[in-house]
């Protein structure tokens, strides 16, 4: 009978990690670095690559990288046994945290990014208009990229003090989080 109660067990988390790796690539994580984030998600102690290795059937080098990538996002921290040489890595249980850091980290990288592009356009394009020998069909087009340009900082100006609400944890004073749901 416990044989039947392990076997249910095995396969309710196996279902749980085949879909966390799924749907990973929300975080740009393949399929087979969430199958390696999904495992460690169900163990009761920190691994080492080999062990990871060992549970998935892959070479220790492809633990090594999906560990890495891992622990670039924040969702795997590298911890310190007494008595051993080897690394030991355990998943970050926070998914609040988690979240935050990701995207956090990939929006205000990619809304910088975008900023300053526009910026620089929209400054060139207000000197463009400074132009005297412009056509009206020239100058309108001109003008509505800036409107453009100018909605899209906006957006960006949002997208910021959204992101500093995330980092602040002021967002769960909007939404808090709520205890796990049946």
């Amino acid at each position: 009978m416990e044989d039947k109660h392990e076997e249910k067990l095995y396969k309710a988390q196996d279902r749980v990690i085949e879909t966390l790796a799924k749907n990973m690539d929300l975080y740009g994580i393949t399929m087979s670095t969430g199958l390696l984030y999904g495992t460690m998600l169900f163990q009761n102690k920190a691994m080492t690559l080999d062990e990871m290795g060992e549970a998935l059937e892959m070479s220790k080098t492809s633990m090594s990288t999906g560990v890495r990538t891992l622990m670039d996002l924040q969702m795997v921290d590298k911890i310190w046994k007494k008595g051993t040489r080897k690394d030991h890595y355990e998943v970050n249980l926070d998914w609040h945290q988690t979240f935050i850091d990701f995207f956090s980290l990939k929006w205000r990288a990619a809304s910088e990014q975008n900023v300053h592009a526009m910026k620089k356009s929209r400054q060139e394009l207000l000197s463009l208009l400074q132009s005297g020998d412009l056509s009206d069909d020239l100058r309108s087009r001109i003008e509505l990229s800036i409107d453009r340009i100018d909605n899209a900082l906006a957006y960006y100006n949002w997208l910021s003090r959204f992101i500093d609400a995330l980092e602040s944890h002021e967002i769960f004073e909007l939404v808090p989080k709520d205890p796990v749901q049946e």
